[in-house]
Formats: C-alpha cells, structure tokens, sequence
C-alpha cells in the first residue's frame, strides 16, 4: 500500500504564503479553515476543465465508453493509497452521502440502535435520527466530555454504551468540533467484541492522516479527498468490506442498482463526475506538495499554533496534542442556548481582520478550529491572537 509515502520534503516546494500563488484563494485574506472545504491547486482545477472540455465534446460516448473503466482505475489508485481492493472502493460526492447510503442499507428492525458519540458531526447525527425513526430504531449516543483528556478515555466510554441492541457504530475519525483523533482500530475491535458494525466517518482524515482500511478494521470507511487531498468540492469516498458489499446500495438507486456493489454506485444517473476524475491529479498534487512530509509539517504548524493561542487566550484546547493533527479546537467561551454567537463571532472577524475562521457553538461553548495547511505560517495566528481580543470584547467573552 502506497499511502502517499514521500522520500523527502523537496527544498524547491514553496511553503506559508508563497504557496498561496498555487491556489485561487483570495491573497488578502488569512485562510483557517481548509478543514472546512479544502482548497484546490490550479493544477488540479485546469485538469477538471479539461475533464469537462472532454465530457462536452462528446457525453453519449463518455459516459458508456470511458466512465466506466476510468472510476475503476480510480478505485484502484484508492486502494493502493488507502488499503483494501480495488472492487471495495466507490465514489461519491462526500461522506454524508456515503453514511447515508450505508444507513439506508443496514437492515435495522425495531428496537435496535445506532452509537455514537456527542462529537459526532452534526448532519451525521441528523441522519441517523431520521433513519432510526424509519425502522424504530433508536440512536445511542455516548456522551463524551467537550475537553477529551485521553484516547483511553474514548475508548472505555464508547464501550461502556455497547448493549445487546446496539448493532451499528458511527464513529469519527477526526471529529470536526474538537478536531480530536480518535483511536478508531481499537473501537471498531470492540465493537466487534460487541456484536455491532462499524462505520468509520474519516471526513477530515484523507489526506491529513495516513489511512490504512484494513489496519482500522471497520465494516465501512468514508472520507473526503475534498478537503485534505486537494480535489474539487464533491469528491467522497466510501470502501466496504467485501462481507458487506452484497447489502450496501446507494441511497440513490439507478441501472446498477441490481449489478453490484460497485456497479450500483458507479452510476446513478447523469451528473458533474469531474470531481472524481480528478482524483489521480489530486492525489499528485498532494504528493507533489510533500505526501507524508506535508502531514508532518502541517501537524508540527498546528500544534506549535494550538500551544500559541491557547496560552495567549488562556483558553483551553479540546484534546491533548497526541491526539490532533493539522487542526485544533480552543474553547472560547460560553454560549447561550439559542444564539447565534458563533457565526457572529466569525463575521466580525473576516469583517475587521479578515480572517477566515470557523467559530461555532458547541456542548454549551463557544469554539474556535484552526487548520494549517502548506500556505499558513505562523504569523496569520498571530494575527489571529492579535484580532480576536477586540472581537471577542465585544461579546463579553474576555
């Protein structure tokens, strides 16, 4: 397995905000948040086009001649990178979707429940609410602490909430409010233990952390190569273990519905499938820009900023360095049930210092996420330190 393994971190690869010439992001602003929806290199964005200059030259023959073969190359690369065979592995466009298809397929019955966590992202959670209630099911969620002290920690409250009923496990990876890593391999193995399933929702490790399917051990695995890999916005992954590909189906159901696992997903009626096709030069663009040795220098960079701020704000972070990687969550305040704070917060701040940041109420608290990618550098935290006492003030979060 390839796992986008550098040989070494070339001098001639532009880093802070030099990089910034290989994006269209907007220069005159500070960008923390490229957890939220990645960023995509010109070279990956040219090759997209050219992806649709080819489609629209002659769509009849693409879709029945080329597409096919092409998102099963695709796979192929997937699985080199990520583990598993090239017939586990789907696209769609993001891992909402795919959880969804992998909830609209489990066979729940009455009384049975889905676990999951107080982390879980929030769309996922709305989901599983609603297809539980189709089959009266019920959602389990284990309440872990806002401020997550250990991985031990995790793992012993998850696995205090398994019961007889629980038959499917959504867990994070990474999660999104507190940008914590969880020991997933070890609680898909005592889910096993357990009796229950397991879903893994890997939206934000992709491209930030190394991923070995197999080595996790879960039913399902989803992540987005739209955030962290540098492809254009829509491009998901799902991989399903070959015990479990004869019951997974697409939410959206078309010809291939009847075909397969893979088959079945591989089409579901016309629709823009540049974004995948892109995924080869997404992958290259990431090992280009340093594979392995990007991750290294993108956690030191968030790290060094998480110890910064927190210590500038005296505000705590969400989890124990050991267990973040290129984000961190500061804890900045308490919210009001209700409010909007958190989105007032981050229109302040783009307004009067231009920075782009997600802040969001959560567990009770005001949050703060930052991410560093090849084009931060230390000194758009510091910024960042130097803008939010004023805008916090204003609030009286102080």
């Amino acid at each position: 397995m390839n796992n986008r393994s550098h040989s070494g971190h070339s001098p001639g690869i532009p880093e802070g905000h030099a990089a910034l010439k290989l994006f269209q992001l907007a220069p005159d602003r500070i960008h923390l948040n490229h957890g939220g929806y990645g960023a995509v290199p010109e070279v990956v964005s040219a090759t997209q086009d050219r992806f649709r200059v080819l489609i629209e030259s002659d769509p009849t023959s693409f879709f029945t001649d080329v597409l096919p073969d092409e998102l099963r190359k695709l796979a192929a690369l997937a699985a080199r990178n990520f583990g598993g065979a090239a017939q586990d592995w789907v696209f769609c466009e993001n891992a909402t979707s795919a959880v969804n298809s992998v909830l609209s397929s489990y066979p729940l019955k009455n009384g049975d429940e889905i676990l999951t966590t107080s982390h879980a992202y929030g769309a996922v959670l709305k989901a599983m609410q609603v297809w539980a209630e189709r089959r009266n099911a019920k959602v389990a969620v284990a309440e872990l602490p806002a401020i997550i002290e250990s991985e031990d920690q995790v793992v012993e409250i998850v696995t205090r909430h398994f019961t007889a009923n629980t038959k499917l496990l959504i867990i994070d990876h990474i999660t999104s409010p507190t940008a914590a890593v969880f020991p997933v391999a070890r609680i898909a193995k005592a889910a096993r233990a357990a009796g229950a399933a397991t879903l893994v929702d890997g939206a934000h490790a992709v491209g930030q952390v190394v991923v070995d399917v197999e080595a996790i051990g879960a039913d399902w695995y989803t992540g987005n190569a739209h955030k962290w890999l540098f492809a254009p916005k829509g491009c998901g992954l799902l991989w399903t273990a070959p015990s479990r590909q004869g019951s997974t189906l697409p939410v959206i159901l078309s010809h291939g519905a009847r075909d397969g696992y893979a088959q079945a997903f591989d089409w579901i009626g016309t629709r823009d499938v540049t974004a995948w096709l892109c995924f080869k030069a997404a992958t290259e663009a990431h090992e280009n820009l340093g594979g392995i040795d990007l991750m290294a220098r993108n956690r030191a960079l968030a790290a060094r900023a998480a110890a910064f701020l927190s210590a500038n704000l005296k505000k705590p972070l969400s989890a124990p360095g050991t267990m973040c990687e290129a984000m961190a969550s500061i804890q900045i305040g308490a919210a009001p049930p209700g409010t909007a704070l958190g989105d007032q917060i981050r229109r302040l701040l783009l307004r009067e210092a231009g920075i782009v940041l997600p802040i969001f109420s959560f567990a009770g608290s005001v949050w703060l996420r930052i991410s560093a990618q090849i084009y931060n550098e230390i000194g758009d935290y510091e910024r960042l330190a130097q803008a939010l006492p004023k805008v916090l003030a204003q609030f009286d979060l102080l």
